[in-house]
């Protein structure tokens, strides 16, 4: 039975409070507390006695002159019992001593906490023992930030490895899903969590019915386009008794009707595809094409590039090919195609000379049956089936096709295949 996909979450998140927590506790109770501890009366009194800071205590204050009376921070505050505790310990007058503390005591003799300030009169001026500035960053501050930053570190890497385990199958079922086309079934990866997995039943199944659907509807056209062709022929018997004028008309249409006809038989032929990919030159591929068309006076020219090497159907290809060329040269007077490649693909680049295309119609172009032009004169508007044609093809070879317009005016179609 698959997992869920929220089991990994979970615990992820039970992993990350369970770390956290036991780096917290091992902080506390392995480090010191980050305030400094109380600091013995008889140690101020032998510093102020000696003028010298006793070694025990040098790094809790120091020692100053100063000839003026005014000295302190602004949260001490004066405790002249203290002043007498700190001169009976020296064995001076209680006058001499003037202090100041941040916690004053009840009992006088008691060890001070917090900063303080005590001056001893000498004659001179004061001698001024104060508590040194508590350190904004202490040994047990560095060890806790240490603590967090390992542990935001393992934490990362944690919920890294959880989350790329996660959308692996995620993304794989992306590609597939990316991959799928009509004429081809592309295997759906059945992995990852439950949930995953019932995506991906849900996707095999959807690609199913349109495949079947497409088939289908492929299967009619080609059907309909094949049974046409008899009652066609039936009419062009009967065509031959008209008057000539009559009967040449009579033919152009005819004729128009069977070239729809075979547009569409070998639109439903590409789109079935079916026939095997083999590695080809693509770039030797469009420069026999263009030597056969020029050859029989199409107005098309070949700018080489590099070599590029595609898996592909030859024949395939050549119509792709061969219809951009065609609508290139119906719209434009002339056709220039040229290639390059660039990250793993091969750009083909077919250009003309014409108006080029309206941004808002360009992917509708895509569609069978829709024209270039509005007018329903095959001569100028083609069949409507050339550029759907030419994207089964392009997609059917794992690639993409675009309309685009040239800055110097004129059309351009970008086909990118997988090199």
């Amino acid at each position: 039975m698959r997992r869920s996909i929220t089991v990994p979450i979970v615990l992820l998140v039970i992993a990350a409070a369970l770390i956290a927590t036991t780096t917290q506790f091992t902080i506390m109770f392995n480090g010191p507390p980050p305030g400094p501890g109380p600091l013995p009366l008889v140690r101020v009194a032998e510093a102020l006695r000696t003028r010298a800071v006793p070694p025990n205590a040098q790094q809790r204050m120091t020692l100053s002159h100063t000839s003026e009376d005014k000295f302190g921070r602004e949260d001490e505050r004066p405790s002249p019992e203290r002043d007498k505790a700190i001169a009976r310990m020296m064995g001076v007058p209680a006058e001499r001593v003037h202090g100041l503390y941040q916690f004053p005591a009840r009992d006088p003799e008691q060890d001070m906490h917090g900063s303080f300030t005590v001056a001893l009169e000498d004659g001179n001026g004061w001698i001024v023992a104060s508590s040194l500035p508590r350190p904004a960053f202490t040994p047990w501050h560095l060890a806790r930030l240490s603590g967090m930053i390992l542990t935001l570190l393992v934490l990362s890497l944690l919920a890294w490895g959880v989350a790329r385990r996660i959308s692996r199958p995620i993304r794989e079922l992306a590609g597939a899903a990316t991959r799928m086309r009509l004429g081809a079934r592309q295997p759906i990866p059945h992995k990852g969590p439950r949930e995953v997995h019932d995506l991906a039943r849900a996707l095999d199944s959807m690609q199913e019915r349109i495949l079947l659907e497409a088939e289908n509807r492929g299967a009619m056209l080609g059907a309909i386009a094949h049974d046409l062709g008899t009652p066609l022929s039936r009419i062009a018997f009967w065509v031959e008794q008209l008057p000539d004028e009559a009967r040449l008309r009579a033919e152009a249409d005819i004729e128009e009707m069977r070239a729809m006809l075979k547009a569409a038989l070998r639109f439903t032929r590409d789109e079935r595809g079916g026939a095997p990919h083999e590695k080809l030159d693509l770039g030797s591929l469009i420069e026999s094409l263009v030597d056969d068309l020029a050859a029989a006076g199409t107005p098309v020219e070949v700018e080489s590039g590099p070599r590029a090497v595609v898996r592909g159907d030859p024949a395939t290809l050549r119509r792709l090919f061969a219809n951009l060329i065609e609508n290139a040269v119906r719209y434009g007077e002339r056709a220039r195609l040229s290639w390059r490649l660039a990250d793993g693909k091969v750009d083909v680049l077919v250009e003309d000379d014409g108006p080029g295309f309206e941004p808002a119609r360009a992917d509708a172009l895509f569609a069978p049956f829709v024209r270039g032009e509005s007018s329903r004169n095959r001569e100028t508007g083609g069949t409507g089936l050339g550029l759907a044609i030419v994207r089964s093809i392009t997609e059917a070879h794992g690639g993409e096709v675009t309309l685009e317009n040239r800055k110097g005016g004129g059309g351009r179609v970008r086909v990118r295949l997988p090199a």
